[in-house]
Order: structure tokens, then sequence, then C-alpha cells
């Protein structure tokens, strides 16, 4: 049963959504208008004294529920995997010293080599920085991309190969990451969400919406009620399910980054309130 969302409780933006803004202005601007919940992006981080961001983080009562993103894994070039690993255990330490419980994995692809094995080098990655994900108690969110994104961002294009990749390694810290942006079209989606649930490793669930027509494939997202997807319905499956995380606002969108970010911000609280 879908019900109508009555409060900004359970409301996430990530610090991406309002992308002018600097980690400090988010905090307190997200603070201030009530929204309690924040995922990090690693560029907001850049050049930053972590311990002065969590200290900012606790001091406007502000709840991390992500650092946004590790991944990458895979290449046809061993030195490149290699650097990956160092990126990801780096994403893990941040992840760590800013409060984030878990860490959002764009999980990469060649098209150099074939999407079978980028997907075996993306598993391989994961068990390699997973010692070091539980030891710091950060849980690895793996978050399938659209198939548009196949040939160089993610060889993890359904959930269903999220939630295989998540059982085959089958670790407490290690779960998926549902985004309505690039799995709404997919019609084993309720199914794949209940089998989420089944196995306990549903970590995160991103909202926004799919412009119809779509200008830009990275940077022409949507308001939740812009577009075709019916967030909704989404919602209710992963709730069914069991989640009761937050619902994290996740915009890619030259309109709005070009926007007064305030107006933006209510903007984002009306879409999420009567269309999430």
């Amino acid at each position: 049963m879908i019900t109508k969302i009555k409060d900004l409780s359970r409301l996430c933006v990530h610090t991406l959504t309002t992308k002018p803004w600097d980690i400090e202005t988010c905090v307190k601007n997200y603070a201030a208008t009530g929204i309690k919940g924040i995922t990090i992006w690693r560029n907001v981080l850049e050049n930053k004294n972590l311990t002065d961001v969590k200290k900012l983080l606790d001091d406007f009562d502000m709840e991390v529920v992500s650092l946004a993103r590790g991944g990458f894994f895979p290449s046809v070039n061993l030195e490149k995997r290699e650097l990956a690993i160092a990126d990801n255990l780096f994403a893990i330490e941040q992840a760590a010293a800013v409060g984030a419980p878990s860490i959002v994995l764009v999980c990469g692809a060649d098209p150099g080599q074939s999407p079978e094995k980028s997907r075996e080098q993306i598993a391989e990655g994961i068990i390699r920085i997973l010692p070091a994900a539980a030891q710091a108690g950060v849980k690895l969110s793996i978050e399938p991309l659209h198939p548009m994104y196949a040939g160089d961002r993610s060889a993890i294009n359904t959930l269903r190969q999220a939630n295989e990749m998540a059982e085959m390694i089958h670790s407490e810290w290690v779960g998926v990451a549902v985004d309505v942006y690039h799995l709404w079209w997919d019609p084993t989606l309720k199914a794949e969400i209940q089998r989420c649930a089944a196995n306990n490793h549903l970590f995160a669930f991103h909202v926004c919406d799919w412009n119809v027509p779509t200008t830009d494939f990275l940077n022409d997202r949507g308001l939740m009620g812009d577009g075709c997807i019916n967030v909704p319905e989404i919602r209710s499956w992963v709730e069914e399910a069991g989640f009761q995380g937050y619902n994290e606002v996740e915009i890619f969108s030259d309109k709005y980054w070009a926007t007064d970010q305030h107006a933006y911000l209510e903007k984002i609280k009306y879409a999420y309130l009567n269309y999430t």
C-alpha cells in the first residue's frame, strides 16, 4: 500500500544535489530548513580537515547517511586497478572519519573488455577492500547503474546483478543501493527488491525523476514529480521489504544547479512531501 510521506524525518539530501554549495554551506542550510540527513560526496571533502567536518556535522545535529562514492574497480590495466583499491581504502578512512556508516559503490567498467570481465574485477575489488571496511564499521553498497552507463561507468546494470554479487560475497558489510533513476524501467524490480529483503542487504534508497525528454543523460535528472518515474510505488516496495532508512534525494541537474539553491531546497522539500 502506498502511503503519503508526512514529514521530513526520513529526508536525506546528497551534497551533489546542491552542487554549488560547499560542505559548510550544505550542512548549515540543510539543518536550517529542517533536513537532518546528509550524504556527503567526496569532492566537498577535498582539502578539508575531517575532524573539523565531523565537528560541524555534530554541531548541527546532522546524520551522515552515506559517503559517495567508491568503486570504479575494473580496468584492463593492472596499475589502474591497484590505484582504485588504494582510493577505495582512502574512502573507507574518510567515511569512518565523518561518521558515514556506508559507502556507495559506483562499480565501474572498462570498454576495452567484456562486461563479464569487468564484473569479475568488481567482485575482486570489493573482496579486497572488505576487511578494511568491516574493521572500520563501514558498509559497502553496490549501486546498479542504468544500462546506458554499461560501457564506462558500471558493469552492474540491474538490481539482479547487484543482488547476485552481494549474495556471492556473502558478508553483512556488503549490500545494495536502489536508485529509482537507474532501475525504474526494470520489469523485475519489485521481485528483486523483495530479494533484498530476504537477504537483509538493502542499504540505501535514492530518489529523483526521469525527465521526458531527457536532454543530458548525466546532468538532467528531475525533481520527484517532474518526470515519468512512479517514485511512491517504488518507495512502497522498499518499505514493504523492510527498509526503514532515509529517502535520499540525489539529483544531478545543470538546470537546478543554475538556480538559487535556497529556493531549490524548498522545491526539494515540496517534491519530497508530495511526489515521493
